[in-house]
């Protein structure tokens, strides 16, 4: 015998807009975004532009690396020490965790620059793409 499928009722289904999808490929795949400084969102845009109009994207590998690095190391903050410090563990623990920190977003920068520094115009110009994308 058949077992009748447990579906979720249409009211339940449906979502607020502010939790629909920015673009329609993400639709059906989860996503989790961070918040940025104004600063930063002005520097990486300023830079995607700047490359993407070059002649030359790889004249720019090194201004793009540290810039990934610069995001990485924001995101790792906004989703880690943030968090940490609203969680409120204690002096120990957060210094432990900035040393862990540092030492990761230290290998992590040496990795991200290698790679980058190695990247042709048209690989340069596909990571400025994604950047863009993760923006919206």
């Amino acid at each position: 015998m058949a077992t009748p499928s447990k579906r979720a009722s249409p009211s339940k289904a449906k979502q607020s807009p502010k939790l629909l999808p920015a673009t329609p490929e993400s639709g059906s795949k989860p996503f989790l975004r961070f918040y940025h400084s104004e600063a930063l969102r002005k520097k990486t845009l300023s830079l995607l532009s700047v490359i993407e109009q070059a002649q030359d994207a790889a004249a720019h590998r090194t201004a793009l690396a540290n810039l990934v690095v610069e995001l990485t190391n924001a995101g790792l903050d906004y989703y880690f020490m943030k968090q940490l410090k609203l969680a409120k563990p204690g002096f120990l623990v957060e210094q432990s965790a900035n040393l862990g920190m540092a030492g990761a977003q230290q290998v992590m920068g040496s990795v991200i620059r290698q790679v980058i520094g190695r990247m042709d115009s048209t690989q340069l110009l596909s990571v400025c793409g994604s950047i863009r994308q993760l923006m919206l």
